[in-house]
């Protein structure tokens, strides 16, 4: 398996300047500041160093062997409000996503993006549904300009977004929006699975939308466990693996409970106190962060990941979507040297100070 994460480099995001300071992609404005004016001047100066530094975002995971990596959304700021050409650094800005997509291709990298939960194309409200064509194409038409032929091996991965008490209508409505898209973004376009019992499963993506217009399923382990469907995890993900293409690995999203981390740390941090867990009520701030552990959202994803992933002998790419984003990944290295190349190093005791 390949592992990869998600955004945001913590190491280069936290880097302090005696040693080259600050490197993202995620460089933003908010709206009040540029808009009734539309300065696309400025819009343009923060997608240009974003682009810029998406480059040196690989170089890195090169020399970390990390070679799956999902791109933000917010590589062009606002991206939705204008047409890309618009920008006054266009040519640049072209220039620069083709050379972060020539390195991708030279070393190997597969380069994924996942849109957010406003991209609704099952949306009752149309307006909500024109944004959403608007965004994807704009996402779709980034990988253009890394150079990339429309495929699932760069995916646009995204959720349906709500079935509004009817899943089987909002399903309708979906794939009408989904046929408006263009075929290069229809070529990218995944869907996967939800964490809500009133939304998507595994089985509910294959049934309404795989055998109707074909589109891949992304795996999701974390959310699988909260509206499994009648399917065991195994059964999940080898119905989500039939609906890739042959030529494309299929890439599935792993987390793990943010509050079993903490209940983990928290057990640990009372034992090498010689407490018990039947003792924490009698200790007030000790008692005070066991209630504030128990209100997490089971949901909410952690920090790191200690289980070995199941692939059940499977081959197949895996982002991971633990908040350590690639210090996750080499702590992970680091647990199981067998599952990739054996990196770790104290860049986690980084993000540990910076969290």
């Amino acid at each position: 398996m390949r592992l990869g994460y998600a955004c945001t480099n913590m190491t280069l995001t936290n880097r302090p300047k005696k040693l080259g300071g600050r490197i993202t992609t995620s460089r933003t404005l908010r709206q009040a500041s540029w808009q009734p004016t539309w300065d696309l001047h400025r819009v343009g100066e923060l997608a240009l160093a974003n682009a810029t530094d998406l480059l040196e975002y690989l170089k890195w995971n090169d020399e970390h062997r990390i070679t799956l990596f999902r791109v933000g959304s917010e590589i062009v700021p606002w991206h939705d409000h204008f047409e890309l050409t618009d920008l006054p650094q266009y040519e640049e800005l072209s220039e620069a996503l083709m050379k972060a997509g020539d390195y991708a291709r030279e070393h190997g990298h597969r380069l994924t993006t996942h849109p957010g939960p406003f991209h609704v194309l099952g949306s009752p409200t149309q307006d909500v549904v024109e944004r959403s064509i608007v965004s994807l194409e704009r996402h779709s038409e980034v990988f253009d300009l890394m150079g990339f032929e429309p495929s699932h091996e760069n995916k646009i991965n995204i959720h349906i977004g709500g079935a509004y008490g009817n899943h089987e209508g909002t399903a309708v409505r979906w794939i009408e929006g989904y046929n408006r898209l263009s075929d290069a973004c229809r070529a990218r376009l995944v869907i996967e699975n939800d964490d809500k019992n009133s939304m998507y499963s595994v089985r509910m993506l294959y049934d309404l939308f795989h055998r109707v217009v074909g589109m891949p399923i992304t795996f999701d382990y974390h959310h699988h466990m909260f509206h499994p469907d009648g399917l065991d995890e195994y059964e999940a993900l080898q119905m989500a693996a039939d609906t890739w293409p042959s030529d494309v690995r299929q890439c599935t999203h792993y987390s793990e409970c943010r509050t079993h981390e903490k209940q983990r740390d928290f057990e640990e941090m009372i034992q090498k106190q010689g407490l018990s867990l039947n003792e924490v009520q009698e200790w007030p701030e000790l008692a005070k962060i066991k209630h504030n552990i128990d209100k997490i959202r089971k949901q909410a994803h952690s920090d790191y990941i200690y289980d070995e992933i199941r692939t059940y002998g499977m081959d197949f790419d895996i982002v991971v979507e633990a908040k350590a984003k690639e210090l996750a990944v080499l702590h992970y290295r680091h647990i199981y040297p067998k599952s990739e190349t054996k990196v770790y190093n104290e860049r986690q005791r980084e993000y540990t100070k910076t969290a």
